[in-house]
């Protein structure tokens, strides 16, 4: 018999688990978040902020695109950890078939249709005119490449769901190279403008996206996936009303935080190309801050979703321990860090002399930390809310981060007490906590552990 690679959390050092498991899921979306990060720095450098700004808006649009994905890949991986943790393996390769047919069927049709509105949503953003043809190349390159960008997250969600988040990371490690690589080529050396920056980007999701399910399908019976092509194409329909039960608020919520950033940025856009090119990298800075909320949220979802199908509560309590002690210490590095040099930060994505957005600068630094901290603050109780499968929690925080509070709050403070940009910046920042407060109401609450009993 082939030795299995699924892991299984339910014993053994929580602390060991959590960064074996955790580190590779960082590296990952740290090599992911450098894919945009290395467009914007080299389509910067060399066509200036209209090219930054172009960047940003593009891949803002981009990013409310993979809210599907982003959110059934989440739930696909609680699932998948679940039927581990309640020792029903022979399922797990049914579940793989469904949920990787339905994904890629919706990038498909998700493509098409943000074809179709491309430049209508573009108005809607009121993407600044200077940038205005940047924007739509990068758009358009990236709308027809939508397939590569969930098909990595589809494959990558099934091997994190059975504890491996490894190979995911080495796959994403060849596919920056690539980008890399082909930034420099597309942009520096062959003038293709912020078109050939989204290009790169393209190829190399699929040079991810193909090297990552090669190597699942070859090793399949490691991982005890008993599937037929037939499974991608009939699927089973109680598995995938599982998928979609939980699914749904799971996407619901990454819409809507997307879709309210994308409103954000829109009255944002309009204060001109300074504005929205520094809105651009302070986002780019956010989401490397996010970056250790998102990885520890990623693992401890896995490890607290098999815990509490074996009705480990204790343990899940020490998990949620440890995950809150390392990303509170890295929001205060990071605070630290950005307050100490926020120039030399920020002027890594510009061109010097580009003092329009330098001087925007100082007044960001108070909103800048409480993102730090918000990001900190709700790993643990993300990770609990998503390994407990609990749809109605998700959909809940959904609606009050993703609508009411961060549309509300940035309406607030940046019409109504007239703060401006800062004041729609401050609203997305306090709208971040939202996940925290439902979570811990959640864990007071003791439904998780409820949760713990009810079926996939």
């Amino acid at each position: 018999m082939e030795r299995t690679r699924i892991k299984e959390f339910t014993s053994g050092s929580i602390s060991k688990q959590l960064f074996s498991f955790s580190i590779p899921l960082f590296l990952s979306g740290l090599l992911q978040i450098l894919y945009s990060t290395v467009d914007m720095i080299v389509v910067g450098k060399v066509y200036g902020r209209e090219g930054t700004s172009a960047v940003a808006v593009g891949g803002d649009l981009v990013n409310l695109l993979t809210f599907v994905v982003i959110g059934f890949s989440n739930a696909g991986q609680v699932l998948i950890a679940r039927y581990i943790g309640a020792k029903e393996r022979q399922r797990l390769g049914r579940f793989v078939g469904t949920m990787s047919g339905f994904l890629l069927l919706c990038a498909t049709g998700i493509s098409a249709i943000s074809l179709l509105l491309r430049d209508q949503i573009l108005d809607w953003l009121n993407t600044p005119a200077e940038s205005r043809e940047g924007t739509v190349a990068y758009a358009t390159v990236c709308m027809l490449g939508l397939v590569f960008i969930y098909g990595y997250n589809v494959v990558g969600a099934i091997l994190r769901g059975m504890g491996d988040s490894k190979h995911p990371f080495l796959f994403i490690a060849l596919a920056s190279v690539t980008n890399l690589l082909l930034d420099i080529l597309f942009v520096a050396v062959f003038r293709m403008g912020v078109g050939g920056a989204a290009l790169a980007t393209v190829i190399s999701q699929g040079v991810s996206f193909l090297s990552c399910g090669i190597f699942l399908i070859r090793k399949r019976k490691e991982f005890e996936l008993n599937f037929s092509w037939r499974d991608f194409v009939l699927w089973d329909r109680s598995m995938l009303l599982g998928l979609i039960r939980l699914g749904i608020p799971m996407a619901i919520r990454s819409a809507a935080i997307q879709f309210s950033k994308l409103f954000v940025s829109s009255y944002i856009n309009a204060y001109g190309v300074a504005v929205s090119a520094f809105a651009g990298i302070a986002n780019k800075l956010a989401s490397f801050a996010n970056l250790i909320s998102i990885s520890m949220t990623t693992a401890g979802s896995t490890m607290i979703g098999q815990n509490l199908v074996a009705e480990k509560y204790d343990r899940v309590k020490k998990i949620m321990l440890r995950i809150a002690a390392v990303t509170l210490s890295v929001a205060t590095v990071f605070s630290v860090l950005i307050c100490l040099f926020p120039r030399a930060v920020f002027g890594l994505f510009v061109e010097k002399g580009e003092e329009s957005v330098l001087a925007l600068v100082n007044g960001y630094l108070p909103i800048s930390i409480l993102l730090f901290f918000g990001s900190a603050l709700r790993a643990p109780m993300n990770a609990l809310v998503n390994g407990s499968g609990n749809h109605r929690i998700n959909l809940a925080t959904a609606i009050l981060d993703g609508i009411v509070f961060r549309i509300g709050f940035s309406l607030l403070f940046g019409l109504g007490l007239g703060l401006g940009y800062y004041g729609f910046w401050l609203g997305d920042a306090l709208a971040g906590l939202t996940p925290f407060c439902m979570g811990f109401l959640f864990y007071c609450s003791g439904a998780w552990r409820r949760s713990s009993k009810s079926k996939q």
